[in-house]
């Protein structure tokens, strides 16, 4: 096999259309942009998806293509072994320590925008742990939890006790009510 053997295989290598010249070449006059309108005009054309300025399919139909959940609360996670290498035994873990440090992300400190969904720590059990740590986060998984305690740890989440205080009633509309 020589160089001017060689050529792609067949059907691989199609030629260019070449548009605008002359009728006899199937792609004459208009050359496939059709009669009048943005699309027939030199010049930028429209966006993928643009519908001339009605509300397109895929913002009239967002169920096609999931959505965003308002709602969802999202967690700076921290596994039990990272607590392991970064602390010593007696010491207390909050949000503030952990941000401190840069373990999480400083989000956990601002105010939510909704409602406790704000961010939240959350203490997961990947990992082992042998010193007795005081841990007060948002959240704590139940391997977590054991190991912890297992380890002479105690633990104290903070996300319920928030929920509590803002979802109860005011002692003196609780009067009022009786």
């Amino acid at each position: 096999m020589q160089q001017q053997d060689l050529k792609p295989n067949p059907g691989s290598h199609k030629a260019r259309k070449r548009v605008g010249r002359g009728i006899s070449a199937g792609q004459g006059k208009t050359a496939g942009r059709g009669t009048k309108g943005q699309g027939a005009r030199s010049g930028p054309n429209v966006r993928r998806g643009f519908e001339g300025g009605q509300n397109p399919i895929y913002m009239r139909m967002p169920y096609k293509r999931g959505f965003t959940n308002i709602f969802k609360q999202p967690f700076a996670v921290v596994n039990v072994a990272r607590l392991e290498e970064l602390f010593e035994a007696g010491d207390e873990i909050t949000p503030e320590v952990l941000v401190a440090r840069r373990v999480v992300t400083d989000k956990v400190l601002r105010p939510p925008v909704v409602p406790f969904k704000g961010w939240q720590v959350k203490v997961l059990g990947d990992g082992e742990i042998t010193k007795a740590l005081t841990v007060r986060v948002h959240r704590v998984t139940a391997s977590a939890r054991e190991k912890i305690i297992a380890a002479g740890g105690t633990v104290e989440e903070t996300a319920a006790k928030e929920a509590t205080e803002a979802t109860a009633i005011p002692t003196e509309a609780a009067e009022e009510t009786e």
